[in-house]
């Protein structure tokens, strides 16, 4: 145990990490084929379910930098993958749209990242599942609203 008083074995925040990081390095083994990081099928996933976000909302959603996410952008935008208005219809956002090519991109990821997903609750019965999904969106809102 260190100084702390935290053991790593049984810290829940520590195997969250844990977690999250074995998530990533899996989804990245079957996005890196299709030509994609996580952070651009994030980027993807976002726009097919809320079309038109602007650049700070893509990163907040995809938990990167707002640099990050336009030079992101630019790169879909220059290989056909997305559009973005030229001019602001509101403030100075330029919203984004997945184009047809994107939408096929993003379906392949899409079946990919599911195969993922799959083989990380295999081992949890849907109700097991089920408690999982409710435990951590209690943790997310707890945190949340301590931020103040």
């Amino acid at each position: 145990m260190s100084q702390g008083g935290i053991h790593l074995e049984t810290s829940l925040g520590y195997l969250l990490k844990e977690a999250s990081s074995a998530l990533r390095i899996a989804m990245e083994e079957v996005l890196r084929p299709l030509g994609m990081t996580v952070t651009h099928y994030s980027c993807l996933e976002l726009l097919a379910q809320r079309p038109g976000l602007s650049n700070s909302e893509l990163a907040r959603g995809a938990f990167v930098t707002r640099q990050s996410m336009n030079v992101l952008l630019q790169s879909l935008e220059r290989d056909g993958i997305v559009t973005r208005a030229t001019e602001a219809t509101v403030g100075k956002a330029l919203p984004t749209r997945l184009t047809p090519l994107g939408r096929r991109s993003l379906e392949a990821a899409s079946a990919a990242v599911r195969g993922v997903e799959v083989r990380m609750l295999g081992g949890m019965t849907p109700d097991e599942q089920s408690a999982a999904l409710g435990i951590l969106r209690s943790m997310i809102r707890s945190l949340r609203d301590d931020q103040g």
